[in-house]
């Protein structure tokens, strides 16, 4: 089973699907607790334990994309432009659509007062079935490798960073809050089978 981001663009739905080319070889995960007592706050005991929602969590990999195989398969595409399209693919999650960015500028010059800032699809990051969750992309770090005769890279090594969405940022309605409800809930079950292996293990030892 191999990886996959996937923006939710309904207006251009192929653009918005990079499936990992190889899977990478460390995911890396922060969880941040997030409290009810700010720390400015004068320290409470009624709410040292309180929750102001699930962690702000954010995840990094590291991505290989290689397109020799392909173009030594005869690819045109592959021969061409070598992987600019997957590395495209993955930098416009970051961009706003130019057809919003130009009626923007439309409407700023006839006048109107508020323009509302275009929004990104939202993303998807699948990795395994046991992890389908909302993100958003923050950074991208591309080292790019081995250019072909127009200069389009061969291979590149891509760093991504993306932060969770979560049932507090997008609403427990959307798809994007039960997707990620569904995920806690997962975790939940697996907490509490490790938790049962844990004593099962010790009663037996």
């Amino acid at each position: 089973m191999k990886g996959a981001i996937v923006g939710l663009d309904p207006l251009n739905p192929l653009a918005s699907v990079i499936v990992f080319q190889y899977n990478p070889d460390t995911l890396n995960r922060t969880l941040q607790a997030r409290t009810a007592q700010a720390p400015t706050q004068q320290s409470n005991p009624s709410l040292a334990l309180r929750l102001a929602g699930p962690p702000t969590e954010t995840i990094r990999m590291e991505l290989e994309l290689d397109a020799a195989d392909q173009m030594a398969s005869g690819d045109g595409t592959a021969q061409n432009l070598g992987v600019t399209p997957a590395l495209a693919a993955m930098e416009m999650l970051l961009y706003p659509k130019s057809a919003l960015v130009i009626a923007n500028q439309i409407l700023a010059v006839a006048g109107v007062i508020e323009v509302i800032p275009p929004e990104a699809p939202m993303a998807l990051l699948v990795f395994g079935p046991s992890r389908v969750l909302p993100v958003r992309l923050t950074e991208l770090t591309v080292t790019e490798q081995l250019f072909g005769p127009s200069l389009n890279p061969i291979q590149a090594k891509v760093g991504i960073a993306v932060r969770v969405l979560n049932y507090d940022d997008l609403g427990l309605a959307s798809v994007g809050g039960g997707l990620f409800l569904a995920y806690q809930i997962g975790r939940e079950v697996m907490a509490t089978q490790s938790g049962v292996g844990a004593v099962e293990q010790a009663i037996g030892g």
